[in-house]
């Protein structure tokens, strides 16, 4: 596979299975997020890893988050939580220390954390294992961070559900690019 044909055949997987990435292969899809464009060199990457018998203490997390926000939350919704942390390999919280007042934007440094989630995409990708970058609640939730170790001030650009595939993942229909695209002529309007 050539390296523009893994990006342009990237895509989503949701239906993963064990194994998850672990050794070499996990240090590799992590050096690529590593390698993600860095704005002033701050380095702002605070990656949590959850696998293992961890998953179980993740998913009482999220549920109790859930609860706490929603406390009339359908029993579907809690159990797609809880089935999410316990049958996911691994999943990596995307976090981001933030320096706040710096030159650099928080916003830039919010993208660069972003830059490093798709870099590790599309290393899991390359490497055969799939992933799905998912935020929602959980990433802006205050008892989740807290959870995960992050400090006042930190957050989360989401997380990284990864495992095999189990079934060769579909490649979605790429939008047209005349459809994202405009050339400036150098007029104003």
């Amino acid at each position: 596979m050539t390296d523009l044909t893994l990006l342009l055949d990237r895509a989503s997987v949701t239906d993963l299975a064990e194994p998850g990435p672990d050794g070499d292969d996990l240090d590799l899809i992590i050096q690529a997020g590593l390698r993600a464009p860095d704005h002033g060199k701050l380095r702002p990457w605070h990656f949590v890893l959850i696998r293992g018998e961890a998953r179980a203490a993740w998913a009482g997390v999220v549920v109790d988050a859930l609860k706490a926000r929603e406390p009339d939350a359908p029993e579907k919704a809690v159990d797609k939580q809880r089935n999410r942390a316990l049958n996911t390999p691994l999943i990596i919280a995307l976090g981001a220390k933030l320096q706040h007042g710096h030159k650099v934007p928080e916003i830039e440094q919010m993208m660069t954390v972003g830059a490093a989630a798709m870099n590790m995409l599309n290393a899991l990708q390359g490497l055969g294992y799939g992933g799905v970058w998912l935020s929602g609640a959980n990433a802006y939730d205050e008892r989740v961070m807290t959870a995960l170790g992050l400090e006042p001030g930190d957050k989360l650009a989401g997380f990284l559900f990864v495992g095999t595939p189990k079934a060769p993942p579909m490649t979605p229909r790429r939008p047209a690019v005349a459809d994202h695209t405009t050339e400036w002529t150098g007029t104003l309007t």
